[in-house]
């Protein structure tokens, strides 16, 4: 889920891509960089922290250029400690590279076994995207002919990424001396849009992983990267882009939508507000259904981005909405925040009841989503705390019962609450005295009714469906054996518990 920009201007690029990262900050607070290039130099500074602690003004002043890449990271593939594992990455070989990626590959363990044994390349770090990295480079050495780079080169390299990768990447990247590129995986799971600025000098371009980056920058949005597009930007400023995927299938990750974007921002032509309005929505006739509305005295939401569903939630069922939780604006998210310790101690230093909105109060409680409940448990025993006769609890997305391997950090189905459990025994967990969560047609209708070209989502993480096709439970059960250093529990026959996937056949993506 991490957060990139990629940018061509006619002045300094650092300062812009510092504003643009700190705007993206939400998306990835473990480390960031930044990159720069000056004629064929690059310049790169990286760390660990928030956007604001990596750079110092003598960091800044070390990044002269009028292109760049900046990226700050989440971890969700690798190791969430190891900094060496912060971007951008580089090569120096064909050309030099750098490059950031937000996303994360499904088939990394088989890439840098073709990296090491055909393509004879070394992989320093265990992130896979400093293996995008390479198979993009060794890409670029097989069509290139001698010392010089073409369009139809560099967009036939991106066709072989296509072919090699799996998984979800939105890319920018930097070879020296030729521009700036950028490219979207086949499927379109995670987001990337291009803006413009028209300026006395020439046309400015900036990508990033959300609009809201270009709002802030004063950059016209104008348009989306297609799924399986690539975009490149040369040093005269001219936009060039192909389609560069044999059968490219739109499905964004839906989660975008319910937690990791921003609600000012607008991806593939949605606004994440208005659809987090529309959950509102379709969760107040959700929550009609299951509990008497005369026994909810007050909606409140978990702070911040239930916001606008809670408050659609409230006018739908006429139940006044109420601000009940205080947020401490220096705490991070907790959701990606590495480790369960720290998020578990995270929501205390995060979150304050104003007491008087739950004392003899029957409360509604809305949050945007239970993904491993901690947060939820946390929550509810502070509304009873500060009072509250009972505490209702309503999820504006589907439970969460399956991992997302495409790059958000809920890889093990033993750290989501909602595996294995009915909704009563996922209340009894969190201590409300009822749950209501989001029907996923209802979460679906939620952005394809603001945008009726989407026909298809990426929702695996609530259905179990992965659209790349190549998720297995032996891909998972591998994922988890990693993570925990230990295989899973088997059942009595010595099998590992299974779970219902859809591996959708290439003839279903592509319908």
């Amino acid at each position: 889920m991490c957060g990139i920009l990629g940018v061509v201007a006619t002045t300094p690029v650092n300062q812009l891509l510092y504003d643009g990262l700190m705007v993206l900050q939400h998306r990835g607070q473990d480390a960031a960089g930044i990159a720069t290039a000056e004629g064929n130099t690059f310049h790169l500074h990286k760390g660990p922290g928030l956007v604001r602690d990596v750079f110092r003004t003598r960091n800044m002043r070390a990044l002269p250029g009028d292109m760049g890449i900046a990226h700050c990271r989440y971890p969700t593939a690798g190791s969430a400690w190891n900094f060496a594992e912060a971007q951008p990455f580089y090569v120096n070989s064909p050309f030099g590279i750098m490059l950031a990626h937000n996303g994360n590959l499904t088939n990394t363990a088989e890439l840098k076994e073709q990296m090491y044994r055909q393509d004879l390349r070394h992989i320093n770090t265990n992130s896979d995207s400093e293996v995008l990295l390479n198979v993009l480079a060794h890409e670029l050495q097989g069509v290139a002919r001698g010392c010089r780079l073409d369009l139809d080169t560099i967009f036939a390299a991106v066709a072989g990424v296509h072919r090699r990768c799996r998984g979800a990447y939105a890319v920018v990247a930097m070879i020296a001396g030729y521009g700036l590129l950028a490219f979207r995986d086949p499927f379109g799971i995670r987001p990337l849009v291009i803006g413009v600025n028209e300026t006395p000098e020439g046309d400015e371009y900036l990508l990033a992983s959300e609009s809201v980056a270009l709002d802030t920058l004063n950059f016209r949005v104008l348009r989306d990267v297609e799924p399986g597009e690539a975009v490149f930007i040369d040093l005269r400023h001219q936009l060039h882009a192909r389609q560069c995927a044999d059968a490219p299938v739109h499905a964004p990750c839906i989660f975008e939508y319910v937690y990791l974007a921003r609600p000012d921002s607008v991806i593939d032509g949605v606004s994440v507000y208005e659809t987090r309005l529309q959950m509102g929505e379709h969760l107040a006739d959700k929550v009609a259904e299951r509990i008497p509305v005369s026994e909810i005295d007050l909606v409140i939401p978990i702070p911040d981005s239930s916001r606008p569903s809670a408050m659609q939630l409230a006018q739908r069922l006429g139940i006044p909405y109420r601000e009940g939780f205080v947020k401490n604006r220096y705490i991070g998210r907790t959701f990606i925040m590495p480790g369960q310790s720290t998020r578990k101690k995270s929501v205390r230093q995060k979150l304050n009841t104003v007491g008087q909105e739950f004392k003899g109060k029957r409360v509604l409680l809305v949050d945007d989503s239970i993904v491993r409940g901690t947060t939820s448990r946390e929550i509810v025993d502070m509304a009873r705390a500060a009072g509250a006769l009972k505490v209702y609890f309503a999820s504006a997305a589907p439970p969460v019962r399956y991992p997302n391997v495409y790059g958000i950090d809920m890889p093990t189905r033993a750290e989501l609450i909602a595996t294995g459990r009915s909704d009563e025994e996922i209340a009894r967990e969190i201590g409300a005295d009822a749950l209501v969560y989001q029907d996923l047609e209802a979460l679906k209708s939620s952005v394809r009714d603001l945008n009726p070209k989407l026909s298809r989502f990426d929702c695996s993480c609530f259905d179990g469906s992965y659209v790349t096709g190549d998720v297995s439970p032996e891909y998972l059960d591998a994922i988890e054996t990693a993570r925990s250093g230990k295989p899973r529990a088997t059942n009595e026959e010595g099998a590992a518990p299974q779970m219902q996937l859809d591996l959708m056949s290439s003839e279903q993506q592509s319908s």
